[in-house]
This record gives C-alpha cells, sequence and structure tokens, in this order.
C-alpha cells in the first residue's frame, strides 16, 4: 500500500519519518535494481563472456554466463539457514571450454540424442554431427558438437516484481549443426522472492526444425563435491518412462515403471535399487531415461520432488514438458575437478532435464517436436527451492 509522504510527516516527527522515508526509497531502489554484466573471462577468439549474479530476499544465489547459458553456481540454504552452492561445475571458462558433461549448460537444439544423427522433415533427410557412441552405436547428442552449451549467447538484465533475471538470446543459423532453418531463441532465467528458479523458452524458426532445449544442471543437495547422491530421496510424478536400446536410444514403448526398480512414484532414495540387475540399468549405467509424466496437458506440473536428509534441502520441479530426463551421474568417473578442488566421482550429481522425449524426430507415436514457421515455442520449467 502506498502512504503518501506528507501523510508520514504530519503524524510522526521528522527524524522518525526521514528514517522511514529513507527505508521506503531504499527497498524501492533495491526492488527495481537491474542485475547487470560483470567481465568473466574472454574466448580464445576474444570475445568477452559476462557473468549476471542473481539474488533474491531469503539469500539464493544464481551466477550464469553468456558462454553456454551456463549456471556457475547457485547457492541455497540448508535447514539450519547455512548456504551451500549446490550445482556443479567449474571456476574457469578455460575447464569449461576444455572438458565438461553440459555442467550448468542450456543444450540443444535437441538436447537428448537422436538415433544415428539422422531424421527427416518433410520428406527430407538431414544428416547431423554423431558425438556419442553408447555400446558403440553412433548418435548425435545435446546439440552436436558445437551446440547451444558451446556458443556466446547475448543476455541482458531484467527485473520484475519480487524477483530479478537475465534473458539470453541466440540465433542459430540455417544449416548450423546440420539443422534445418534459423531458429531465434530466448531463454530467461528469473529467480524470485518465491525461492524459484524459472525458466522461460521461446523460439521461432523460419523453417520447419526439430527442437528440445532444456537446463542440464547437476545437483548434489548436500553441497557440490560433497560426495555422491545416492541418499537423495527422489519422487517422480510419472508412471512410465521410455525404455532404450543398449544404444540409450527409446525403442518406442512407453513402460509402466511398477514392479522396476524405476518406480519413483513414492518418495525413494536413488540409490536403493540402483545395482540392481536389470537391462536397462545396465544399459545406462544406472539411471539415465525419460520419464513420461502423467500430466501431459502443457500446463505447469509437478514433475520431480528431491529431499536431501543431511541438509534438510527439498528440490522441488516442475515444468510444462512431457517429460524429464533424470540421469544420476553415472559417467563422473573422478577426472575432473571441481569449483571447490574436489574431483567429482560417480554419481557425485544428479540431473532433471525437463524435455521431450529424446529421438522423438525419428519416433512418430511421441509427441512432436517439429517447430513449423509462424509458430512460437514456449515453454517453463521452475526449480522451486526450501528446506526442513
Amino acid at each position: 500500500m502506498f502512504i503518501p509522504t506528507t501523510l508520514i510527516m504530519t503524524t510522526i516527527s521528522p527524524f522518525l519519518s526521514s528514517i522511514l522515508i529513507s527505508l521506503f526509497l531504499g527497498a524501492a531502489a533495491c526492488a527495481t535494481t537491474l542485475p547487470e554484466p560483470a567481465p568473466f573471462a574472454k574466448m580464445p577468439d576474444g570475445t568477452s563472456v559476462e557473468v549476471f549474479t542473481l539474488s533474491n530476499a531469503h539469500g539464493i544465489k544464481l551466477r550464469a554466463m553468456t558462454y553456454g547459458a551456463i549456471v556457475l553456481s547457485l547457492e541455497t540454504p540448508d535447514k539450519n539457514g547455512k548456504s551451500a552452492d549446490i550445482v556443479l561445475g567449474y571456476k574457469t571458462l578455460a575447464e569449461y571450454i576444455k572438458d565438461t558433461p553440459y555442467f550448468g549448460a542450456i543444450v540443444g537444439r535437441y538436447g537428448n540424442r537422436i538415433a544415428r544423427g539422422k531424421f527427416s522433415v518433410g520428406g527430407k533427410e538431414y544428416t547431423l554431427a554423431t558425438n556419442n557412441f553408447p555400446s558403440e552405436m553412433p548418435c548425435s547428442l545435446h546439440g552436436g558438437l558445437r551446440g547451444f552449451d558451446k556458443v556466446v549467447w547475448k543476455a541482458e538484465g531484467l527485473t520484475k516484481e519480487g524477483a530479478q533475471g537475465v534473458r539470453f538470446r541466440y540465433v542459430s543459423k540455417d544449416g548450423e549443426e546440420g539443422y534445418p532453418g534459423n531458429l531465434t531463441l530466448s531463454v530467461t532465467y528469473w529467480l524470485t522472492d518465491g525461492d524459484e528458479w524459472q525458466i522461460e523458452y521461446e523460439a521461432t524458426t523460419d523453417k520447419a526444425t526439430p527442437v528440445n532445449v532444456t537446463q542440464h544442471s547437476y545437483f548434489n543437495l548436500k553441497g557440490e563435491g560433497n560426495g555422491d547422491i545416492l541418499a537423495h530421496n527422489l519422487t517422480l510424478a510419472a508412471s512410465k518412462f521410455t525404455p532404450v536400446t543398449a544404444g540409450l536410444i527409446p525403442t518406442g514403448e512407453l513402460k509402466p515403471v511398477k514392479g522396476t526398480p524405476f518406480d519413483f512414484t513414492k518418495p525413494t532414495p536413488i540409490g536403493s535399487r540402483i545395482k540392481q540387475e536389470n537391462e536397462q540399468l545396465r544399459f545406462g549405467g544406472g539411471y539415465d531415461h525419460n520419464w513420461v509424466l502423467d500430466e501431459q496437458n502443457g500446463r505447469l506440473s509437478l514433475a520431480a520432488t528431491v529431499y536431501e536428509p543431511s541438509s534438510g534441502r527439498v528440490l522441488e520441479v516442475l515444468t510444462t514438458e512431457p517429460g524429464v530426463q533424470f540421469y544420476c551421474g553415472n559417467f563422473l568417473d573422478g577426472t575432473l575437478t571441481g569449483k571447490s578442488g574436489k574431483p567429482y566421482g560417480k554419481r557425485n550429481g544428479f540431473c532433471l532435464e525437463t524435455q521431450h522425449y529424446p529421438d522423438s524426430p525419428n519416433q512418430p507415436t511421441f509427441p512432436s517436436t517439429i517447430l513449423e514457421p509462424g509458430k512460437v515455442l514456449k515453454s517453463t520449467t521452475v526449480y522451486r527451492f526450501s528446506s526442513h
């Protein structure tokens, strides 16, 4: 409610009123402060990479850079109010450029896998670079050799009531990585005073093209560098998943999770069944699969909840997407050293990548990922943080 300063002046002492007015104006200034870019590093070709810092009223802080729209850090409080960075990553740009399993990045033009790096649109076949070879079966993974995680985005700070944000923009040219059409994409990160990291995707194209863009942060709710994530309790709002071949490509089946190690319809420790003898677990080296969300109406719905007992941190994931890839860091092997100076070992982080299903351009029964000219792709995902 707006209170005229003249009313304040006539009802309380001048000294006290000056304090109140200062606090009021200070709060207003804070609420409208735009996040400003700060220098981070330079690419090998001299292109500047900048970082934006978002913070909220409850001590949550998110840092993201223009290279790959990568989230560098995400600090949240535990049940005792102690903050820790809960996403895996590096200290330097050079490390991200040299070798990264997509830590914190936006991946695309097609996140996840496309079998053999081939698909057809409108009767024309397109060939992509193959950059992943599970069981020696080639596929295109996360956009190819130079996906959206490896480009420098344009960015601007944003603000709205109760939130700070940064909008990243990138134009993927016709033929880039083999994909048709000039794709214009924006990805906006909001950090709200409701303790939510909101991600808004919007895209247009001038040729029909597959689009499946997602955020690839690795989480450890104990804090990055603090061991494995096997004791985290996971709930997925999904009664089916998409089983895969040995090449990690969906078979096309939507398989019920009931009676399998893939049933997370009730809170279950991630590690409780991960060593069971199961063909799908063997193919993925653990969990690296797409779950079919029960809500398929395009509205923002709860997809997953993760609770870490020792810290009390809770992560909820909401999305308008039909699926979520749960990956529990099976291919982390201790060779990568994180920003805290500790090596990231096997299953030291998990990903919950909201998405359309893998290989959808080659799977006619899956929801379509083809964006047509004149249409606008819009998608929202929310990571909500709390503790108890």
